[in-house]
């Protein structure tokens, strides 16, 4: 009969077996029972329709994997088989996982980026506006790549008044990361108008570390207004939806945060030719205010008031002479009447031969009023009779 064996010394056998056998696996499965330690150490398990597998990835490796593991996500694994033997059971350790039908990259950037944009940090009511004049603008970029070269040139062209500050950074590679959150608190710092993060062009590898969560933090607790400017116009990544402002590329940040010197100066030559017309308008419209002014004066002044007056005094004079004249004619005529009137019944011209007044008690009476036996006087122009009636006959 065979020496029988130590469960330990078995399981080292075992382990043995596993370890030189399954060296390179690269299975299929989707994530259960989910942990990350504390320690930085990944455990779950992958399973399919019939069994499953316990798992581990290490914090060696596990620091590099761009997207974060969840339960029910199908993976692509790539690992060896390892034996515990204290346990006697065997699971498979990871040394890089990939989400199945999906890059890691794009994953752990839509993680990301829902993870940040439920936190608020995308809120469009919380970004900052950009100073129309700003005095000096801070850049976290390499200090030896082209897109800080492209935005000075910019900055000279557009608006040589800014003051730029470079804040040297590594922008991509190992550490890059947490090298670009300190260039932006440090540049926050300094109390700028307006603070550019970025980098030119690049593969998305390059440029990863603007989708970091430690880079969208520090750009969100600028109290500076940012611009993320990072590769071109095609590239989005994590750093543009929480800075205040997205650019293009580089230069197109510089474009954004500075006004443009060339349209100011035409501005400018409209401004001084609109205010010259509209100066030469209130210089006539006041002319003419004065003339009318000057014209009134004239209009009113005691002068013309004299005139008026003297002119009315005149007039009245003439129609008073006038009309006194006519007045006058038309009395001198009436009076004419008059003296014609009484000369021609003058008693002296009425009394002709045999006509006398018959007066009585010195009042003139009617013939055909006397009686018989009254008392009468006939008087002529020459003579005065008195007479007794002693008979009155009809004729």
């Amino acid at each position: 009969m065979n020496q029988p064996l130590s469960v330990s010394t078995l399981n080292n056998q075992i382990k043995s077996l596993l370890e030189t056998t399954f060296i390179g696996v690269y299975v299929q499965g989707e994530i259960s029972n989910l942990t990350y330690h504390s320690s930085g150490h990944i455990y779950f398990s992958i399973k399919d329709e019939n069994s499953t597998l316990s798992c581990v990835m290490f914090k060696g490796n596990a620091q590099y994997l761009k997207f974060r593991l969840e339960v029910g996500m199908k993976i692509l694994i790539s690992g060896s088989i390892t034996a515990y033997i204290p346990r006697g059971n065997y699971q498979l350790m990871c040394t890089k996982i990939e989400p199945d039908g999906q890059g890691s990259l794009a994953l752990a950037f839509e993680q990301l980026k829902e993870k940040l944009q439920k936190e608020g940090l995308f809120d469009l009511r919380i970004k900052k506006t950009l100073p129309k004049y700003p005095k000096n603008i801070v850049i976290v970029t390499s200090p030896t790549g082209a897109a800080i070269e492209d935005m000075k040139k910019v900055a000279q062209n557009r608006w040589p008044l800014v003051n730029l500050i470079l804040i040297p950074t590594l922008v991509q590679g190992e550490g890059s990361k947490v090298d670009i959150a300190n260039s932006i608190k440090k540049a926050d710092s300094l109390n700028c108008d307006i603070m550019i993060v970025g980098r030119g062009g690049g593969s998305i590898e390059d440029l990863w570390a603007f989708n970091e969560e430690i880079v969208a933090r520090a750009i969100f607790e600028a109290k500076t207004p940012v611009i993320s400017a990072v590769g071109h116009e095609v590239d989005f990544l994590i750093s543009d939806f929480v800075a205040d402002v997205r650019a293009a590329t580089p230069s197109n940040a510089i474009e954004i945060a500075l006004p443009d010197r060339n349209e100011h100066l035409l501005y400018l030559d409209n401004l001084r030719e609109e205010f010259s017309n509209r100066f030469k308008r209130v210089l006539f419209n006041k002319e003419q205010v004065v003339l009318n002014y000057k014209k009134y004066f004239e209009q009113h002044s005691l002068d013309k008031k004299f005139s008026f007056v003297q002119k009315e005094i005149d007039y009245l004079k003439s129609n008073f002479t006038n009309s006194f004249s006519q007045i006058l004619r038309q009395k001198q005529n009436e009076l004419t009447q008059l003296k014609n009137t009484y000369e021609a019944n003058h008693p002296d011209k009425k009394i002709k031969d045999g006509y006398v007044q018959v007066s009585k008690n010195n009042h003139i009476i009617s013939l055909d009023s006397v009686k018989i036996n009254e008392q009468i006087t006939l008087e002529t122009t020459k003579l005065s009779v008195t007479c007794n009636i002693l008979d009155i006959k009809q004729i």
